[in-house]
Parts: structure tokens; sequence; C-alpha cells
């Protein structure tokens, strides 16, 4: 026994074309048999191996290294064969990946000299051994098996009747072996080239037919190498028997590198398992073989060698680690594409190097093996004769034909036996195993004892059947017996398939062989000659018959009965004589051409000139042929099949015509019925409803409100606005397209600009029509411009539309140009000035910052007044402050020295001439936003019609600003009086003479340092082209304020226009500075930062969740609403609830922590079964009357708090609803407001199942950090209203585990402050909402139709280059809305400057008193006192004023009336017991502003809702004045007033409760804005004492709580639709100090504050305007008694 080790050798090839495409580095190296490999990432990572050899194959054979294909047979092949000659077993295998090069070390090319492998080299050099061998006692005998591993199958591949799976099994004396594999004898290397070249071709066509590929399976070759020798002298014969095995493995591969999907990836698993195995197995062998484990007792786990996990170890167990020379050729790939496989090559031959082999010499195998194998035989028949089962041994052999002479009757005798036998085998333990040996063993003898000239027989035997079997296939041999495949003879008739695929056109042949060639299907009765299969095909389908006449062998076509048989197209029934060259057509798929090679030879002798023929003879012509002769024109086919498609579309349709014609029909005769039925009852219902009705008296002041109101309506832009964006919006995206396109830094985008005194328009954005209809226009005209922003150098330009379409046009065809521009060009031409450009306008040098404003008023008396003005910008921004002295002076008086600035040499003269100003005056009364007051305040939005009693004096009254006051408006008493007063005492404004005064522009502040040079200039306001101008200022942003000290003296002759002008206009100062983009450092900050206006500024209209879809209602189309009916303020409590243990429904733990109101987490279990109950409150009255819940609806499940409301909800989910109906309050919900006029508690509840939604967030527990959103919809009806009301909430949740204990304590906060987890009673989160009753909107009003009309929306149209603007959208309607924002910030603005000065100077005039001004006394105390007597001299004013007073009074008593109309009678006395000269004097204190201020209020735009469309009308503002007397004695009504007063409601209830309503409810968005917080008493009007509430005051809403503590609002008050009133008789009457007065619609409410201080803040918080004014009242009474 020799032991050896593994011979291991690695070959490096050269690149292949895959890896030379890819640039590839050479990453091995090999010195000696030392090969390294070098890591491409890092290259000094390199490993190195040592192997027996190292074959350097990477160049050309030229180099001197080069490995060529000889010299791996010399060192390797010529070995193993001096192994076999020497009787040791031989194995050869290739390993390493796919494409490597190891079927090219083992095979090599055959067909190329030199570059054949190691296989076809050592059978060769056996041979010549055999050959060259001169000894006679020495006998050779070869056998050679050829056998795939496919898939874990063993295939035969020289025995095609061996076509399914071999068995692998394994004898205790053989090792493992393929039961039935074919050993074939050759005699010579021919003969086993010949059947490698069968076997391979076997292998390829077997690939065809069953989707295999020789690439992915395992060969062995197997060779028996017999030697005899025969000794003379003892005359015995001694063998030797070597195996060599000459394995080719499939490429080991990756599953991720080849990209194998379905079969492939299960083919190249089975492949990687097999070759894993084989790892696994070296790896073994390797470690039992290595130095450390041969001294060391090991474990039979630990030395198992797992062979049987793959066939392919099993069948190679002998090779490796047994009895076996072993050689292993490792084939690498040079590339670094390739590093990972080839280091897992080198490690896998590495490993297999330490493997050692104990090979023996096969001495006398034969006679060895026969000897133990009678041995065996014998001891089984021991064993089955021990067991009673000797007869069976006998049956065996006679069945087997093992027995000696067992006759046939004697087989047969015993045959009745068997079951019996069978039987007996069944119960006897070890029985059929024993037999089962026995017939394999007895097998292997039969074998042994063969002679080898039975062998050749077999041999020669099982040749024949192969190629009777291919013959069968279709594929043929060639004649000289040599290669497989589909080759033409010369001589023999046959047959070649034709396939519609031309690549599998004549691949098969068929012989006809002399006599008849049966042609029919596998299972026939008789054998067929040709075999096919298909439709159509009988069991004997036709016969050819060959024979030879007088003019030599002819073939007959003869089909059987039945059989479908066509020649040349034509169907034959009859015998046929083929001639070479007919198509044949058997069924009808099978195409065949018939070839007789002796007649086409003969046809070609006898006409040698005869033309190729036009169109070849293949598949197709024959199909055309087979068409034809049957008469089928396919043309002729399609076209009547296209006929016949269109008749019958032709028909269907003219039949749906007539449908819809008919159902048209029936549809208008049913509407034509129903019309009558309307026009029959309709006519009788008018004369019901008709009802004669009184025309109703105005006043002349109540006609000019309402054509002050139809001009106001006329005048509305709204919807003419939103159609102009709408409609343009596609050109604005196509401008920004090309602009990011072309990449141009200009932004486009919509803006609204509006004609005002901050932001008049400018003369190139005002259309044409409009500078005409500007005189006839009585508001002020907003227009849709286009703001560009010029990024690139930093301006900002207005367009018009019609500029943008110009504009846009132009761009266009730069766009267009763009392509055909290059690049440099391109940006040379943005550097030329950007006149040519259409993206980009010149603009100035100097930008305007802002406007400001100085009113003249104190030139009147005359006083000296330093203004400081805020400079506003166009969107009312306050960029800085500007400090102006206005004073008059002598003629002669000269200018102080301020030592810097100008100071004007001379005087300037202006001439006011009456004519051009009261054109100016029309004009500016006409447009009125930007140049009266009266315009201003339909911009202005209050809070509700109960503040304008209480709003101070206006800056109207305060500048005298009205337009052309006349007898048509009543002035105000001391306007009256101060006119009167100035006329008769001041001369220096005598018409005629020339008045001079002094205008200082002194110092400017706080402007930012992106405006580097300042420059002032002013103006008069209707005097644009007479402008003085300062000298510009070097502006840091820093330091002390620009100091301009400019002076300029103004020489004016007095006119009646120059007094009006001061006595209404202010001159205009417009501040003009020099724009950076980036100014300086961020040290600008500071200074920039004081220039935010400390006015807080309006919220954004933030977007609520819309309804969620009901899923039981029909879907309604809301119909438009009317006036608006009645408002009611809802407060909605939601709560969820979970079940308990006990089984009651215990409200859910919400988390109140944010500390915003109407805001809470709620906090649930996880698995619980839940119920959402949802409690309305509101205040009692007779429109307010829910019926019923229609439907609960959840759904938008999200973990964010915005949601995408396009995308269309699949978890909505409708609740069931379990109970509804009014119900008492809470005692913690019950308040001091339900104890005279309870309010309403309306609760419905709903059983709520989170599992429905099928949603992760509800059936998780939720995670750290995250919340879950859902919104909540219910449904309600109203009686009288058309469809229901939608009440929508966002409910926040966080799903614990259901074992987790939540308690109401959760942070320490709640022990010491508020803003946490409350007890039960605050497990509930409060919604507010505002409900509005709307009347039915008249269908045929103009303004209805227009506002119903479809508008196109083209911002949703897509242009070029949209995807490119990166989410980027037209501005429409909240355009719109923030525009009204910004005209309410200007007119504020105005407001406030007005108010400034009107402060400003009657302080100055009260300091002129205080010196003794005895001419303004009597007008300053006239002020004071509040007298509305005018003074004696002048009869006109004193006229006017007692009108106004009368006005007043009227007012007033209009207002007493309405409040108790509508306060309950508790409160009622504090109103009756008010003497009538107080609230007489109340009224007019109230009132004193002008008097269209009330009326104007009653249809200015509600806060809640700021638009431009919709207003907020009292009615009982528009009804008509009752009479005085009423409102002189508002004493209590009598019974039969009251009766009177109830008969009259009770049928105006009648008929309320007969009209239908259109609810709508809208949730109120709560102020983040506290305006004060604190305890507060109220008084409780039935036991008349005070309870203590704690309230939060967040505009327009009081927020009530219990206790600081409590995180529930109990109650709210909105003070938008409420009066606040503060009266000291009332605090004397009731004898309580500190005491207001809350008047709502529905109850009076009486607040008590602790102290003086805590009532004016509280009143502060209420309304500002009145604690303004009561302030005002204080300061002005303490003055006068200071003086008296």
């Amino acid at each position: 026994m020799a032991a050896a080790s593994v011979k291991v050798a690695v070959r490096v090839r050269p690149f292949n074309s895959r890896e030379i495409g890819k640039d590839s580095k050479c990453i091995i190296q090999m010195s000696g048999n030392t090969t390294t490999i070098i890591n491409p990432k890092q290259a000094k990572d390199s490993k190195s191996f040592n192997f027996d050899y190292s074959y350097w194959s990477h160049t050309s054979p030229e180099d001197v290294n080069f490995a060529s294909q000889m010299r791996v047979f010399k060192d390797i092949g010529e070995e193993m064969l001096l192994h076999a000659f020497e009787g040791y077993n031989v194995c050869i295998f290739a390993y390493g990946q796919t494409g490597a090069g190891k079927s090219y070390t083992m095979m090599g090319k055959q067909d190329v000299k030199d570059q054949q492998g190691i296989i076809p080299l050592l059978c060769e050099d056996l041979f010549t051994k055999i050959i060259d061998n001169t000894d006679n006692s020495m006998s050779y005998s070869v056998e050679v098996s050829y056998m795939e591993i496919y898939c874990e199958r063993v295939r035969d591949l020289l025995n095609p009747k061996n076509k399914g799976n071999l068995r692998v099994r394994e004898h205790p004396l053989m090792g493992p072996y393929v039961e039935d594999l074919s050993k074939l004898a050759v005699t010579s290397y021919n003969d086993i080239q010949d059947l490698m070249d069968s076997g391979n071709k076997a292998r390829t066509v077997a690939a065809t037919n069953m989707n295999e590929t020789s690439s992915r399976s395992h060969a062995v070759f197997n060779i028996i190498f017999t030697q005899k020798r025969q000794d003379a002298e003892t005359d015995n014969t001694s063998e030797k028997v070597s195996k060599i095995s000459l394995v080719d493995l499939a490429g080991s591969e990756r599953a991720d590198s080849t990209g194998a999907k379905g079969t492939r990836l299960k083919e190249g698993a089975n492949i990687n398992k097999s070759l894993t195995t084989l790892g696994k197995v070296i790896s073994a062998l390797a470690e039992v073989d290595s130095g450390p484990n041969k001294n060391k007792k090991k474990k039979k786990v630990e030395s198992f060698i797992p062979y049987r996990d793959s066939v392919l170890t099993w069948l190679l167990r002998e090779n490796l680690g047994g009895n076996s020379r072993t050689a292993m050729v490792a084939a690498l790939s040079p590339a670094d594409i390739n590093y990972d496989e080839t280091l897992s090559t080198l490690r896998y031959a590495d490993r297999a190097k330490q493997i050692r082999c104990n090979a023996v010499i096969n001495e006398d195998p034969n006679n060895r093996l026969v000897r133990e194998l009678k041995e065996e035989v014998s001891r089984l028949k021991d064993l089955l004769y021990a067991q009673g089962l000797g007869d069976i041994i006998e049956m065996t052999n006679a069945m087997t034909g093992m027995s000696p002479s067992p006759s046939l009757s004697a087989l047969s005798s015993r045959a009745g036996s068997i079951a019996s036998l069978h039987d007996r085998i069944m119960f006897s333990p070890g029985s059929e195993e024993a037999i089962e040996r026995l017939k394999e063993t007895e097998k292997i003898i039969a074998e042994l004892n063969e002679t080898w000239e039975e062998k050749l027989r077999r041999t020669e035997a099982i040749r024949m059947e192969r190629e009777a079997l291919l013959a069968e296939m279709g594929v043929a041999m060639r004649e000289d017996g040599g290669t497989v495949g589909v080759f033409s003879p010369k001589k023999t008739p046959h047959l070649v398939n034709l396939n519609e695929d031309p690549l599998m056109s004549e691949c098969l042949l068929y012989y006809i062989k002399d006599g008849i060639t049966r042609v029919g299907r596998l299972d026939a009765s008789s054998r067929q000659d040709i075999v096919l299969s298909g439709h159509f095909i009988k069991d004997e389908h036709c016969t050819f018959t060959s024979s030879t006449g007088p003019t030599g062998e002819t073939v007959v076509l003869e089909p059987c009965e039945g059989a479908e048989t066509y020649v040349n197209g034509k169907r034959v029934t009859e015998p046929t004589v083929l001639i070479s060259g007919n198509r044949i057509i058997l069924g009808k798929s099978h195409v065949f051409r018939f070839n007789h090679p002796v007649q086409a030879r003969a046809e070609r002798e006898r006409t040698p000139c005869a033309e190729a023929p036009a169109e070849p003879v293949d598949w197709a012509f024959a199909q055309r042929e087979l068409l034809d002769k049957q008469g089928i024109d396919m043309k002729q086919e399609m076209e009547q099949r296209l006929q016949e498609l269109e008749d019958q579309y032709r028909k269907e349709r003219e039949e749906a015509n007539n449908l819809l014609e008919q159902q048209r029909l029936d549809y208008e005769s049913k509407l034509e019925a129903l019309q009558k039925q309307v026009d029959r009852y309709y006519p009788e219902t008018l004369e019901e409803e008709e009802e004669p009705e009184e025309e109703v008296q105005w006043t002349e002041r109540e006609r000019e409100l309402a054509v002050w109101s139809f001009r106001k309506w006329r005048c509305y832009q709204f919807t003419s606005l939103r159609d102009l964006l709408w409609g343009n919006a596609i050109f604005l995206k196509e401008a920004n397209a090309i602009s990011v396109e072309l990449k141009k830094k200009v932004q486009f985008q919509f803006v609204l600009l509006t004609d005002t005194l901050y932001s008049p328009l400018p003369p190139d954005l005002l259309p044409a029509e409009a500078s005409k209809d500007r005189e006839k226009r009585h508001f002020p005209r907003t227009i849709v411009a286009v703001e560009v922003q010029d990024q690139k150098n930093g301006a900002t330009h207005y367009w018009t539309l019609e500029k943008l379409r110009q504009r846009l046009d132009l761009m266009r065809e730069m766009y267009d140009r763009a392509a055909d521009v290059p690049n440099n060009t391109t940006e040379d031409c943005e550097n030329v000035m950007t006149g040519g450009d259409p993206f980009y306008d010149r603009f100035p040098w100097f930008r305007l910052v802002g406007r400001a404003f100085v009113y003249l008023s104190n030139l009147l008396y005359p006083v000296p007044l330093v203004h400081r003005v805020a400079i506003v910008s166009e969107k009312g921004e306050v960029k800085g402050f500007l400090r102006v002295a206005v004073q008059a002076i002598s003629a002669d008086e000269e200018a102080p020295d301020y030592g810097s600035g100008v100071r004007q040499s001379g005087t300037a003269k202006i001439s006011f001439e009456d004519q051009q100003y009261e054109k100016f005056q029309s004009e500016s009364c006409s447009v009125g936003l930007s140049r009266t007051g009266i315009s201003q305040e339909e911009l202005r939005i209050v809070e509700g019609e109960g503040q304008s009693a209480e709003m101070g004096p206006s800056a109207d009254e305060v500048n005298n600003n009205t337009c052309a006051a006349g007898a048509d408006e009543p002035e105000n008493p001391l306007k009256a009086g101060l006119e009167g007063a100035l006329d008769a005492a001041l001369e220096h404004l005598r018409i005629g003479n020339v008045f001079t005064f002094r205008v200082t522009v002194l110092q400017a502040s706080s402007i930012s340092a992106e405006y580097a040079d300042i420059f002032c200039q002013f103006n008069f306001i209707h005097r644009h082209d007479e402008a003085f101008s300062t000298e510009p200022l070097k502006n840091t942003g820093r330091g002390p304020p620009l100091g301009f000290y400019h002076v300029q003296n103004i020489a004016v002759e007095v006119t009646k226009s120059f007094v009006d002008y001061i006595k209404t206009q202010p001159i205009v100062f417009e501040v003009f500075g020099h724009y950076q983009k980036q100014p300086f450092l961020p040290l600008c900050k500071d200074v920039i930062s004081p220039l935010r206006p400390c006015r807080r500024q309006f919220p954004r209209v933030m977007p609520l969740s819309k309804p969620v879809p009901a899923t039981k209602l029909t879907a309604m189309t809301r119909p438009q609403a009317g006036p608006c009916h009645c408002k009611y303020d809802l407060m909605v409590f939601f709560e969820i609830c979970e079940l308990e243990a006990n089984g009651d429904y215990i409200p859910a733990v919400v988390d109140h922590r944010g500390g915003m109101p109407c805001h809470g987490t709620f906090l649930l279990h996880q698995g619980l079964q839940r119920r959402i109950t949802v409690t309305i409150v509101h205040e009692s009255g007779g429109d307010m009357d829910w019926k019923e819940v229609r439907e609960l609806v959840v759904g938008r499940l999200r973990n964010t708090p915005e949601s995408d409301e396009t995308i269309i909800d699949p978890n909505i989910l409708s609740l069931n609803i379990l109970s509804a109906g009014y119900v008492r309050p809470m005692h913690d919900d019950r308040q001091f407001l339900d104890s005279d006029m309870p309010r309403t508690f309306y609760r419905f509840e709903a059983a709520w199942d989170s599992s429905m939604h099928n949603s992760l967030l509800l059936n998780r527990v939720t995670p750290y950090g995250e919340k879950i959103y859902m919104t909540l919809s219910a449904y309600l009806e109203m009686e009288n209203c058309t469809q229901p009301a939608v009440i929508t909430k966002d409910i926040c949740m966080v799903f614990y585990s259901r074992d987790t204990k939540l308690s109401a304590s959760r942070s320490i906060r709640n022990l010491f402050g508020t803003g946490s987890l409350r007890a039960a009673d605050g497990n509930r989160i409060t919604g507010v909402y505002e409900v509005s009753l709307c009347h039915l909107a008249d269908a045929g009003s103009p303004g209805m139709q227009r506002r119903r009309r479809r508008v196109l929306d083209t911002s949703v149209a897509y242009v070029r280059g949209e995807e490119n603007l990166a989410g980027w959208r037209p501005r429409s309607d909240s355009l719109i809305l923030d525009h009204q924002w910004e005209l309410e910030k200007l007119s504020l603005l105005q407001d406030v400057e007005k108010t400034k000065h009107y402060l400003l100077l009657r302080e100055k005039l009260e300091s002129t008193l205080l010196m003794g001004q005895e001419c303004l006394q009597s007008c300053v105390t006239e002020e004071l006192s509040e007298s509305p007597q005018p003074p004696e001299g002048d009869q006109d004013v004193g006229s006017g004023s007692e009108i106004t007073t009368e006005r007043q009074r009227e007012l007033a008593a209009k207002c007493l009336r309405l409040l108790t109309h509508s306060f309950n009678r508790e409160y009622s006395h504090v109103c009756v017991s008010a003497s009538e000269s107080k609230i007489s004097e109340m009224s007019v204190t109230m009132l004193r502003d002008s008097t269209s201020i009330s009326a104007l209020n009653t249809i200015t735009p509600s806060s809640t809702c700021p638009s431009l469309v919709e207003g907020c009308y009292s009615n009982a503002e528009l009804r008509p004045p009752a009479p005085r007397s009423r409102a002189v004695s508002p004493g209590p009504e009598t019974q039969q007033d009251a009766e009177a007063k109830k008969a009259v409601n009770g049928a105006s209830d009648t008929k309320l409760r007969a009209r239908k309503y259109v609810p709508d409810i809208q949730e109120i968005r709560v102020s983040p804005i506290v305006s004060k917080k604190g305890y507060i008493h109220f008084l409780e009007p039935h036991t008349n004492g005070w309870v203590k509430r704690y309230v939060v005051v967040r505009r327009p809403y009081v927020y009530i709580y219990n206790t600081e503590r409590d995180t529930v609002e109990r109650a709210i008050l909105n003070l938008s639709l409420a009066q606040v009133e503060y009266s000291e008789d009332q605090q004397a009457m009731l004898k309580t100090p500190n005491t207001f007065a809350v008047c709502t619609e529905h109850r009076g409410i009486l607040l008590q504050a602790t102290n003086d201080k805590e009532m004016h803040d509280w009143l502060y918080a209420f309304n500002p305007l009145l604690a303004g004014t009561i302030r005002s009242k204080l300061s002005r009474r303490r003055a006068g008694q200071m003086r008296m």
C-alpha cells in the first residue's frame, strides 16, 4: 500500500474578450511552484499558495515561461498513465469557475495540432504503449463507460436504451457503482474517440429535447484497463485492473453573477450543492490527514466524511482519499473582476493538496472477487434454507435464467405458488433483502464470467440498437459509421422535415428503406418505422413503398383510410408516385420534402441549364401551396371577414341610437308631464304667498346708505379677480418653466395691487378703460399683476397680464433659439444690458423704500408740530421712521441753523386753483380708498356691530377728513365748534392773503442697511410734478439717525381749496434708497429687528380638514346659500370610552399637556372595544333643533397632522349609532349660565371597532414619539334644513399595550401647575364651531348666476418643463384673502397716523390754552365738557349741530331698544333704571363720531370671515326706526303689548318654520395669542351671588373654566357678536364697584374684577376701543378738574 498526496496543479489562462473589453488587470503572479494573488482593491493585500505545479499560460507561446498543453500532459498525464500500467486506480479532475479553462485543459481542441488536452493525449498514449508492447505473455483489454450527472441524476450517454435515471448503489466489496451502466469494449484510440464523440452528440441532442445543457452537468469518462499475464511455467493467468476516471466538472458559479432565475437557478443550486459537497469532503479529508490530528484520538463524529451528500462524491469516493492516484487541475482566471472566484478556487486547491490517498495495486481482482462472491452466495443460500425458503432459490434461478437447466413445464407448474411464496417472504424477517442481495451478487458473477468475445458482441449489438433508435428520431449516422448527425445520403431516398422556424428546418432525416416503410404513432398495434405524434396523425397513417424497376428505384406513397395526407398541396387518397422535391404534409403540422438523390442527379444531368426556382421550397411555400390548391384566398377571406365586422358594428350602432332616441323621447314626455303638474299648482301657490306689501318710507340718510351699498356691491371684484388668476395661470407656469430651463434667475408670481395712499397704481399698470371710468368709480380698483423677482439684479418689477403675454412670445422664441446658440454666446448675451432680454427690465438706481404722510391741520390754529411718521412700504411693512416739522412763519423769517443739511435760500410759491382742486376732489371721492377716509372704513374689519358704539373718535373726525363735506352729511359738534372759532379768530388764512409755512425734514431712522443711499422727496398729494427733494445720505444701518435737516419755505395764496386741503389732506413724503442684495454682515439684524411692527400680524387662513365622505348618504349637491338668517356658537365635547373589566365604558385618559384649548391626545389601550361619545352645547334658540344623527364616519388614518384629502381613503368606516337625544348637563358642565336660561345639550354615542379599519396604525402599539391622527365627521339632520350639517374634528391618539396602567396623573406638573392630565371629567377634548343658517339663494339673480358659472382653471394644465418647478404653484384664492389682510393693514396704519396727528395737535392746543390763548379756550372747554351746543355766533353750524344731536338721540334710542329686547329679565332692570338724560348723554358720548360710521360698520365684512364677497348684515339695523317716544321712555312692556307682540311673533314663527335653510358648520381655529387670563367673578342671576371662574381671552373668544387647573372648556363667549358695556351709574345702582357687562344676542352677563386696575385690564382684553375711550374720558376729566 502506497500513501501519496493528491497532486495539485494550477493553471492561469489568457484574458478573454469580455475581460479585455473591461480593461481588466492581471492579479496572478507565479514564481516556480508558488502562485500569488493580489487584491485589486488593496494592492498591499496579497496571498501566496504553494502547489505541485504552477502553469503560466497567460501569455503567448513565445514566452519562455509559457506552459503548453504538452507540458501539462507530460507532468500530470504521463505520471498518471504510468500508475495505471502499474495497476493503480487513477483519477484526473479539473476544477474552476465557468470559463476558466478547465475544459480546454482536459479536452482541448482535437482538430488543432498541439492543442489537444489531457484526455485525448492520455488515451492516445495508452494505445501507443499497448501497440509498442513486445511481450507475448501480456495481453490488454480496454473498456469505457460514459455517464452524466445532472441535477443529482445519473444518465448513460453510450446506451440509448437507458433513457431514465440510473440507480447508484453500493456493494460491500465493489463499493459505489452505477447499476446497468454500459461498459463498451474498445480496441483502438479511434474507438475511444468515436465513443466520446457519440456520447457528446447524445448529450447535445438530449440537451435539446430535455432542456439540459452540457455546461451544467458533470461528465465522468471511465476507462477500465485490464492487463493479463500468462505464466508459461505454471499455466496461471494473473490480472491487473486499473480504473482511469477522467472527470469534467461543471463550472462553479455564483447566482448573483449569472443572473439565473427559475429552472436555471435550481440547476445552479444543484451544481453548487455537488461542488460544495466536494469541498466539504476535501476539507474533511484534509483535516483527517493533517499533522495535528494524526496523533490524536478523534471521535467518530469528527471523522465523518460526507460522501453520500452528493452523487458525484459518492461515485468518486475511492478517488478521494481512497484506493487511487489522484491529480487535480485548478483553472484560474487572471482578471481582477473575478478576484473572489479565483481566490475561492485557490483555497479549494490548497485544501485538496493536503489529502492523502492509500492506493493499492489491483492484482488478480477477478479471481479474488469470484471467490468472495461465491462465498457470499453460499452464505445467502444457507440463510434462506435455514428459514425454510429453499424453493424460492430454485424459482428465482428459473426466472432470472441463472439456473442450469430448468424446464418450462417446471416453471409453469411452480407459477401457481408464487402468491403463497410472496406471503411467506413478507412474514419472514430479512428474507426479501437477502433475496435482493442474492440476485445482485449472481448478476455480478455473470458479468465477471463473461468472455471477451461476448463483450464485443454485446457492444456491437448495443451500437446497432443505438443507430436504429437514432434513425427513428430522425438523426442518422454517416454512411461510414462515423459521426452522428443529419447527413444527406447519396443513394437512399429520404424525407427531410420543414419547420416554420428556419433554424429548425431540415434538422430531421428519415430513411425510406427498400420495401415498405410504415408511418404512424408509437402506440400503434404494429411497429412503425417512422414514429410521429400530434393531432390528425392516425395510428397507422401511411406507407412508403420503395421498389426497383426498369426506370430505377421508385417510391410510392399510399395513405391509410381516413388519414390526411397532402402531396404538393393536394390531398391524396390513392397510391401516388413521389418525385424528388415533392412537398408532403402528414396530418396538419408535419411537413416534409421528399428527396431522391438518384432522381435528382439524373434530372440535373438531363437538363443542366435549368434555372433555380425563384422561390425557396420551405415551410411557408408548402403552406401557401396547400391553401392555393384548396381554393382559399387569404386576402379575400380577410376582406370578407372585415366586411362582416363592419356590417355588425353598423347594425349595433343603429340599434343603440334608436334606443337612446327612444329613451330621450320618454324622458321628454315625463318632463313635460311634470312641468304641467308644476304649472297647475304654481300659480295658486303664488297667489297664496303674495301679500300686499307696505311701502317702506326711507329717510334721506337711509336712501344714501342704500345707494352707497349698491355702489359698493357693484365694485366687488372677487369673482373677476379669481377668473383672471385661474385663466392666466398657464401663462405664468410656462414663463417660470422657460426661465428654469434657460437658467434665468427670474421668478414670476401673481400679485394683487390696489390703488391706495401707500401704494398708488402707476399709470402703466392701469388698464385703458380704468382711466376713463375713474371718475365714475366710487371705490378703489384692484388689478391682477405679475410680480417679477429679478434675483440676478436684486430688483422687483410689476407687469400687467398683457405684458406677460407679450414677453412670453419673446421667451418662446428665445427658448427655440437656445438650442442653436452656443453656451458661451448665451452667457455673453446675459451680460449685455437687459434691454433686449424678455426676462429682464431696466431697473432704476434708487428704489422706493416707502411712503409717509404728514397732515397740516396745525396750520389752522397755527401751532408748530414735529411729527414722527412711519415709512410704510406697499406691502404694509414699516421700513423706518421720519421726523418732520411743520409750522407757520412770517414771510421774512429765516430758518434756524441746524449745522448740516440744506437750507433753501428762497421761498417756493405754489398756487392752489379751485378748479383744479375740485377735479382732484371728485376723482379722490370716486376712487375713495386712496383719497378719502370714508372708503377706508370699507376695508376695516371690526369685531361685530356692537363695537361701533364704543369706537373712539375716528381718524376722519380727528382730521376733519370728509369727502365734500356739506349739508348732505351731518357734521360733528366738536368740528363745528372749532370751525366757528377759527373762522372768527384766525386771520392768517383769509382768502387772498399770502400764507407762508415751513416744512423741515429732520431725520430718518431705523432704515434697513440694505438701502445704501437715502434721500427723501415730498409734494402735495395732487401736485406730483412739483416735488421737493433732499440730498442723498449714506446709510450704514448703524449709529445715529440720518440727519437731513432740509428746510423748505412754501408761500401760498390762500384760496378756498387751500384751506380745504390743509383741513383734510396730507403731504406725501417718499423715501428712496439704493438697494443692494447683500448689504453687510449679520450685524445688521440688530438694526433691522426694531423695524418689525410691534402690532401683531393677522394670522394666515389655515386649512382645516374637510369632512370625511359619508358612506350611507347619497351625494347631494349643496344648494347656494343666500342671506344669513342666524348664527350660533357650538361647543362640542368628544370622548372615546373603553370597555373596562366591570362591563362599563369609561372615558379614556386624555393628555392635555399641549396647553392649547381644543387640543389633546387620547391614550388608548390596544385591543379593547370602544365607543365614541359626542356632546353638542349651544345657546337655546328656536332655530336650532337637532332631529337625528344620520351618520358618523371616521377615516383618514395617518401619523402626521396633515392629511392628503386628494387620495381616496379605503379605511373609511361608518359607525353604528347606539343612542342620540337631548340630555341634562353633568355637574361639572353645569354653569351659572344655565340657571335661568339653560343651554342645550345634545349627545349621541356610536360603537367603534378599530380593527375594522384593517390599519396597522390602529392595530399595533404606537412607537415612542409617534402619534396617530384620525378625522371624525358627524352628519346631523336639523329641522327646517335642506341637508345635514357636518361636524368634523381631527382626533389625536396614542395606543399602549393592553395591560398598561394609564392614570390621570402622569406628570409631576399636575401637582404644581396647569397643562397636564386631569381627573375623569377632563378626559375629553373640545371643539369650537360656528353654525350659520342661511336662506336659499335666489337662483335667478345675476350675481348668483355669475358665481355659479364654471371657470376654466388653467393651473392644472400641463406645460413643457413643469416638472422642473419643484412644487411651485401659481397662487389663486388665497392670494385674494392675503391681499385683504394687506389692505386692512394699510388702512389701520393710515388711521394710526391720523390719530397720532390728532392727539399731538390736541396736546399742543391744551398747552396753548394753559398759556392763555383765549381764542381757543372756549372751543377746548366745550370739547372737554362734551357740550353739543355750538357758539352763538355761527347759526349755520348751530343748526347742523342740532340735526346731529337729534340723529344721535335717534340712534341711541334704537340701540337701547335692541338692548332691552335681547337682554334677559334679570338684567333688564339695569337698563330700565338708567335715567333718560343719562342714557342720552351716554349714547351721545359713544356715538360722537360721524353718523355714517354706525351705518357703515353695519355692512362692513365680519372679522370672522374676511373676504371681498361676504358681508355681515344686521337685521335690526335695517329695520325702520321706531317712534322717538318709545326710545325716550324704555320701560317694560305692558301686558297688552306683550300679548300683541306674542301673536305677531307666533304668526311670524309659523312662516319661518315653513322656510328651509342651508346649514354650514365651520370649525374655529383657536388663536395662539392670549390677551389676558385670570380669575373673575360672574353674577349668578337667580341667587344674585357671585361665582368665581377662571377665564382666558383668546380673541375673538373668551374661554371659561371652573378652575385654573381645569383643562376642559366649560363655556365660551364670542366677542365679535357681543357688546361690552361699562357705566358708573350701574356700579352705583348695584352698589358693587369694578363691574362691567357683556351682552350677547341671548343673554347679558355681569362681571366683577378685584380692583380698578384689573377691571381696566379686563376691559382692554374684551374691547380695546372701549377701554381706550374710558381712559381718555377719565384723563380729560382729571385735566378739567385740575384746571378748575
